[in-house]
């Protein structure tokens, strides 16, 4: 009888630590996807300011491109160009 017991404590130990890898990994990707994103907004918002669009590169504004992309770059080219003078 305790030796069952054993198995079955040890089988569902071992499926709810695979769960709370399986929960942990997911915001985990989601974050470095976010990090990554927003460092090549960061460069292509660079890029975009070599040609003198007067851009100035923020955290909200990597973000942004990050998220966004390429969309998100024009969005922000619009605003400093027609919105913020």
């Amino acid at each position: 009888m305790a030796e069952s017991s054993i198995v079955v404590s040890f089988a569902v130990g071992l499926l709810a630590i695979c769960l709370l890898v399986k929960l942990l990994k997911w915001p985990v990707e989601l974050l470095l996807k976010f990090v990554s994103n927003s460092v090549c907004g960061a460069i292509l918002l660079f890029i975009v300011d070599l040609f003198g669009a007067g851009i100035k590169i923020t955290v909200i504004n990597a973000l942004i491109a990050g998220i966004f992309g390429i969309p998100g770059v024009i969005g922000i080219f619009i605003w400093y160009k027609f919105i913020v003078g």
